[in-house]
């Protein structure tokens, strides 16, 4: 197959990253020559194998994409928000993999209308669900990387949060560690103003188990620095109404 023969190429002259792009670059021409566009284009957005799960490549430059979406929400792209996508693939992949992610966005994907939808169905199908939970986290982090998140941002996020299949208590309580008000700690613990000292006390454990960083062992450090920001915010919560409410 020419992905394979273009991954070898661009192994000999770039090594890893050389053998990334060569790999993509060469099942974009496979599935054009292959019929690819029999079903919309490059097919389920990078899906370069049919595996179980989504290949590093794959999901690297699916979440370049949904960040993209999210940057260009409100009608400008800030500069602010861009650093911080870039400060964020060079600590989670390294310098050399995330310029090299960078480069084929930049020259092939960035051309090609991103559908959330699409990626999101693929994500969804082979995510697991905290690691789709901490996707959301890291949009709404880039969407307040210039202090603030627009309703055109938030109304991306969310959609992108159906698209990958999270629960809409799951989505409002990593909402509204971003956004703060009289009942945000509530809503980051999952429960109505109304709940009893013990509902709070048992929201708290099952938030914090929810949300511990164990849940991403299986991914990149910049990804488990994101899971302990969300136990640290379920924290301050629990702490908040504990205070309020004295016991």
């Amino acid at each position: 197959m020419i992905r394979w023969l273009a991954a070898i190429i661009g192994y000999m002259f770039y090594r890893f990253p050389g053998a990334i792009i060569g790999f993509i670059i060469g099942s974009l021409i496979d599935a054009t020559m292959g019929g690819g566009k029999k079903k919309g284009g490059y097919r389920q957005v990078f899906q370069q194998q049919r595996t179980d799960r989504v290949s590093p490549a794959d999901f690297e430059l699916n979440l370049l994409s949904l960040a993209s979406l999210v940057i260009k929400a409100d009608g400008s792209v800030g500069q602010a928000e861009l650093d911080y996508v870039r400060r964020y693939f060079v600590q989670a992949y390294g310098k050399e993999r995330a310029n090299a992610t960078f480069k084929v966005f930049n020259e092939v994907i960035k051309k090609r209308e991103i559908s959330a939808q699409r990626i999101g169905g693929l994500l969804r199908q082979r995510m697991r669900y905290e690691s789709r939970l901490q996707v959301i986290h890291f949009l709404f982090s880039i969407a307040q990387a210039d202090g603030y998140v627009t309703d055109a941002e938030q109304n991306v996020i969310n959609q992108i949060s159906v698209n990958l299949g999270i629960q809409n208590a799951d989505y409002q309580s990593i909402k509204a560690m971003f956004f703060k008000s009289a009942d945000s700690a509530y809503t980051i613990l999952e429960i109505e103003r109304t709940a009893t000292d013990s509902e709070v006390k048992s929201a708290y454990r099952r938030m914090a188990k929810k949300y511990h960083p164990d849940k991403l062992q299986h991914m990149d450090e910049a990804y488990r620095k994101g899971a302990e920001e969300k136990f640290r915010k379920v924290k301050e919560a629990y702490e908040q109404l504990q205070k309020e409410r004295g016991f």
